[in-house]
């Protein structure tokens, strides 16, 4: 989830804890610490990560790939996930939406 060799920093944590608040109103969610930072569950599934910085990333494959790039996101290295825009992390019900869709995903 982090960067190789770094640790876990408070900014994963509180960054874990705002996300769930966030997204309470999709039931399932849960948060696990892994790598130094934190996966983001639904149902056991993962579907996001939160890196050992406190950067929210989500799972992404070709059909929404192109929504995070069009909004300025960025890859974390080599797995499928990406940034979540900060005008999404803004905005509760645009990231519910953007969740959702990447909770299909990891289905």
């Amino acid at each position: 989830m982090g960067i190789k060799g770094d640790k876990m920093g408070k900014e994963s944590e509180l960054s874990a804890e705002l996300m769930k608040a966030k997204l309470s109103s999709i039931e399932g969610i849960t948060t696990k610490k892994m790598f130094g930072g934190h996966g983001i569950f639904h149902d056991g599934k993962m579907f996001g990560i939160i890196d050992s910085k406190g950067q929210s990333l989500l799972k992404v494959n070709d059909s929404t790939k192109a929504d995070f790039e069009e909004k300025g996101a960025t890859k974390h290295s080599r797995m499928p996930y990406y940034s979540i825009p900060i005008e999404i992390l803004e905005n509760q019900d645009e990231l519910v939406k953007w969740a959702k869709k990447s909770i299909e995903i990891s289905k």
